[in-house]
């Protein structure tokens, strides 16, 4: 299967490659910037994918620039829609990567895909509204939606809070700040969100929607503990007001039991990493 991928030089986008390809899957890289309609169409149509895993976003909720969050979550997909509903032939499968940031603040947990959306950050609402675009061309494309729940792992950017704190870690910094401690979230490996989004390519359904999860949320408290344990060195977590954000989402704490029962039907077993697995590997990957 010839698979294109947008968001290939993102943090996602480089592990769902070398992902894919250990899987014997023939990986084409988009080049075109998704704001570039026409060399957009000139590298789809010259493609000509059998299968499309649209990762390219504005992704760290905290970016400066609001309006980029639209532009690329929103029209840049449209874009690519666009471009694809243009083939001779289309792909079997056209996996959209959302968020689920969508969902905010619910006093539901676990949360399923049936949960009423209640995006409160711009980041979540651009998502929100890519799949609201997206299911325009539901009738021309072949789609799928996901929403991961919050996951990480090594090359995965120092802004992103896991990251800071295994670099804290592994200089054995005296002090680490912080925004809000008593959040909730799930801390996934990025290989397992590959995984996932590969076995949809094969056995996932036309028009639906599944969370890429694990049901595990944790707390940052209890993610310096592990640390602290890994790799034997203490440091004092200070809350710094700055990075507190307005409208935080407390909890986001996915069901996992749609995208799981697709699996069993199909009699794929997974193996996941645990969280400390993966701190163990970010830890052992960062260069001081």
């Amino acid at each position: 299967m010839k698979i294109l991928v947008t968001g290939a030089q993102g943090f996602t986008g480089k592990h769902f490659i070398n992902h894919a390809k250990s899987a014997g899957y023939d990986v084409i890289p988009l080049v075109s910037d998704l704001l570039n309609p026409d060399a957009l169409d000139n590298e789809v149509i010259q493609c000509a994918p059998e299968a499309v895993v649209h990762l390219a976003a504005i992704s760290f909720v905290g970016h400066s620039k609001e309006t980029d969050f639209y532009d690329v979550n929103v029209i840049g997909t449209v874009n690519l829609l666009k471009s694809l509903t243009k083939l001779k032939k289309q792909p079997s499968r056209v996996l959209l990567a959302s968020s689920a940031n969508i969902y905010g603040n619910c006093e539901t947990s676990p949360i399923a895909e049936t949960q009423a959306p209640a995006p409160v950050n711009h980041y979540a609402i651009s998502k929100l509204a890519m799949e609201h675009m997206a299911k325009t061309y539901a009738e021309r494309v072949p789609l799928m939606f996901t929403r991961p729940f919050n996951y990480t792992g090594p090359g995965q950017a120092g802004q992103f809070v896991i990251p800071k704190l295994v670099s804290h870690f592994a200089r054995r910094a005296v002090t680490v700040e912080l925004g809000n401690l008593n959040v909730e979230r799930e801390f996934n490996d990025v290989s397992m969100v590959c995984d996932r989004y590969l076995k949809l390519l094969k056995y996932g359904e036309v028009n639906e929607i599944y969370n890429v999860c694990s049901g595990q949320p944790y707390t940052l408290l209890h993610v310096v503990s592990m640390l602290e344990q890994l790799s034997g060195h203490k440091l004092e977590v200070k809350v710094n007001p700055a990075f507190v954000r307005g409208n935080e989402v407390n909890r986001l704490c996915g069901d996992p039991s749609k995208l799981n029962s697709l699996l069993i039907a199909k009699n794929i077993a997974h193996n996941d990493p645990t969280l400390a697995q993966t701190l163990k590997q970010m830890l052992d990957a960062t260069t001081i």
